[in-house]
């Protein structure tokens, strides 16, 4: 079976020998791939909604991997018991919805050992609750697929080398190894800022002054950092 290069890219991070969690696992193609690749002995593939949970149910049923891969039916990780899955997977979801899933399970995230995150948008927002919350970023890439640019994170426990707040939420990993999605990555930040800057315009309250100072130093900054991995 073949993977989208965002679920391969992902896939790539699993550990092999892991129990991984697919949290919001969709037709449970992640987890399904990684029991048969032989990288993962089993896994858990969570859905919230009826539908895709019965969907996921079927997929498993028809590879023959109802023994591997438990798929259960819940929100966010309360599906999962503390340490059963060294491994949790967050992929397609809001930046602060994945931060929101994590600080509603406390026992279960404590007990992981590695999180793999996609967030869809926030991610910035996701990076810097991470590192607050005792989690280093210990890999980023960014992977282009269907026309569509996707960030991909990799934490495990532990303090987080960088401190600069800026820094953390483009992505310390990427700035770092200078990726090669870093510009495009960039330019996509720039236009995001200036559509916020042009909705600032219309506004003259002493709060919106702030905002708009503040934008237009983020965007200076993007801009060094554009310059330096051109």
């Amino acid at each position: 079976m073949r993977l989208t290069r965002r679920l391969a890219t992902i896939a790539g991070y699993v550990p092999p020998g892991t129990v991984v969690a697919d949290i919001g696992t969709d037709h449970a193609l992640l987890p399904i791939y990684l029991v048969v690749k032989g990288i993962c002995p089993r896994a858990v593939a969570t859905e919230l909604n009826a539908g895709p949970y019965r969907s996921a149910r079927t997929a498993v049923h028809q590879h023959g991997l109802d023994s591997k891969i438990d798929v259960r039916r819940g929100d966010g990780l309360q599906p999962l018991s503390p340490g059963e899955a060294q491994v949790i997977v967050l992929a397609g979801l809001g930046g602060n919805t994945i931060r929101e899933i994590l600080a509603a399970s406390p026992e279960v995230l404590a007990a992981s050992r590695r999180l793999i995150l996609q967030p869809m948008a926030d991610e910035g927002n996701l990076r810097l609750w991470l590192v607050e919350n005792g989690w280093r970023l210990v890999d980023e890439t960014l992977v282009e697929d269907d026309g569509r640019l996707y960030v991909v994170m990799v934490a495990e426990p532990g303090p987080e080398k960088v401190n600069d707040s800026f820094i953390l939420e483009i992505g310390p990993r990427l700035v770092e190894e200078k990726h090669p999605l870093l510009p495009v990555y960039i330019h996509k930040l720039i236009s995001e800022y200036q559509h916020i800057l042009e909705s600032l315009a219309r506004s003259n309250s002493p709060r919106t002054e702030n905002k708009f100072r503040e934008i237009t130093t983020r965007l200076a900054r993007l801009q060094e950092v554009l310059k330096k991995c051109q």
